[in-house]
């Protein structure tokens, strides 16, 4: 659908004239998983909801100004050039106005009874009732489905323009599919065939098996032909972002790969982006299959590979060589709900830094997820019999990052490591800890897919124990 909208140049504003702060916080995904996994558990029942127009439902936040915009016609034939307007409601285009939004959103939240989450601010409760906002789409969620509809009366009586959209079903452009079977699949078919046309693939292009080669390690490359392919290199990565992001962990280490070489793609990249558009033809209808299992609470696979970018012969002139990728992957009742493929951003001096590294990285963001599931337990949001209990599980398959997890000793190849990585030591003492450290083998290593192009069985193992198919 075509929309036209009224904007300001936000680009002629000043800092500290006419705007000061534009952080506009929204819920993460990590969150919106978290508590579809809790809703299935649970039984809740749960609505999408929209603003409409949402920004121009807040006031302005300081006085603002700008000019009449063609095609408005002046009374009395007045010259629009001697005029101007004055703004009375936070129109879109100012650097501001998600802020402005965001802060009326939450005040009205406030007044009808909510209380803001203090682990993730645009997460709010009321009783037993939960709300989700991103921006000006919403999810709300409660056992009783007449709280539900409540909410939205309440939101229309406080002078919010809003639409029931009813059951979750495309929310912030994934398709949710709510299977019989008490599972959620979560797709993204639109976004995938979109990117399939760009990458101008033909009806007969033959499909990939996995989305990287095995083994294959990008380097610049500075000495093959650039990118010279019709399609834009950075257009085509910001869509497998936020697809890989949003519903396909298998295609992070892929995705990061060519990502790292955006500002200067050459042919062995667009190589690369190719392999993953022939692993998607393959799997356009596939995604996140959401399906918990209530025996199982926090499960976390932290994994590295050692200076996994190493080449002897472009050292010299690529540092990047001698750095290390982390893999993390984090699961709720068995379901997936956070994972990363990254360069670790310091140059580490061993397999065991590595490890530990990915380890602590993987539990300083799985501890805020505890301390959701704590909070909405003190709020009587979840209920103290419910299991899973609040528990994780981190599991490492290198021995000395096991020792130096369990054992904080002294050592010296390891007295380097910065405190900042032992920050998740207190959670792992005392008679009923609440993260415990687990050896695992290699080739159950989940988050190993996300360090380096595993084996084609591999893969298929890891995606299967994954993304369910």
């Amino acid at each position: 659908k075509h929309k036209g909208r009224l904007n300001v140049g936000g680009h002629k504003q000043e800092y500290g004239v006419n705007f000061w702060e534009t952080y506009a916080p929204v819920v993460s995904w990590f969150t919106i998983r978290l508590y579809l996994i809790l809703c299935l558990l649970n039984g809740w029942k749960s609505k999408q909801i929209d603003f409409v127009l949402a920004y121009p439902q807040a006031d302005i936040e300081t006085d603002m100004y700008m000019a009449i915009p063609r095609g408005f016609h002046m009374p009395n034939g007045y010259n629009s050039k001697d005029y101007c307007l004055k703004l009375k409601k936070n129109i879109y285009g100012q650097r501001q106005a998600g802020r402005i939004w965001y802060k009326h959103l939450s005040r009205g939240l406030k007044d009808i009874g909510f209380m803001q989450s203090k682990i993730d601010e645009s997460l709010y409760y009321r009783g037993s009732t939960i709300l989700l906002a991103y921006v000006d789409d919403c999810c709300i969620m409660d056992p009783d489905e007449h709280k539900l509809d409540q909410v939205l009366q309440d939101l229309l009586d406080a002078g919010f323009d809003v639409t029931d959209e009813g059951d979750i079903s495309d929310y912030l452009g994934v398709d949710f599919t709510w299977q019989q079977d008490g599972s959620i699949h979560l797709t993204q078919r639109k976004l995938i065939q979109q990117i399939l046309s760009d990458l101008n693939f033909q009806s007969n292009t033959k499909p990939a098996n996995t989305p990287a080669k095995v083994s294959e390690v990008l380097q610049k490359s500075l000495d093959a032909d650039k990118h010279k392919a019709s399609w834009n290199y950075r257009s085509i990565i910001g869509k497998l972002n936020f697809l890989e992001k949003s519903t396909r962990p298998e295609l992070a280490y892929a995705v990061h790969q060519c990502a790292r070489f955006s500002s200067d793609p050459r042919e062995p990249h667009t190589k690369a982006l190719h392999q993953i558009g022939r692993y998607l033809i393959g799997t356009a209808d596939k995604g996140l299959i959401l399906r918990p299992n209530k025996e199982t609470s926090f499960d976390v696979y932290a994994d590295a590979d050692f200076a996994g970018l190493w080449n002897k012969d472009t050292a010299m002139d690529d540092m990047d060589t001698a750095r290390s990728r982390m893999g993390i992957l984090v699961k709720f009742a068995g379901c997936p709900v956070l994972w990363h493929s990254k360069l670790i951003s310091m140059i580490c001096l061993s397999t065991t830094e590595a490890e530990y590294i990915s380890l602590s990285e993987a539990l300083r963001h799985v501890i805020p997820m505890m301390n959701l599931l704590d909070e909405a337990k003190a709020l009587g949001v979840i209920k103290e019999t419910f299991t899973p209990q609040v528990h994780c599980k981190a599991f490492e398959d290198n021995s000395g990052a096991l020792e130096l997890a369990k054992t904080p000793k002294m050592r010296p190849r390891t007295k380097h490591i910065n405190i900042r990585y032992h920050h998740f030591r207190s959670y792992t003492e005392g008679k009923n800890p609440k993260i415990t450290i687990h050896a695992i083998d290699t080739e159950d290593q989940e988050a190993d897919m996300f360090t380096k192009a595993v084996r084609t069985d591999l893969f298929f193992k890891f995606r299967k124990a994954i993304l369910g198919w």
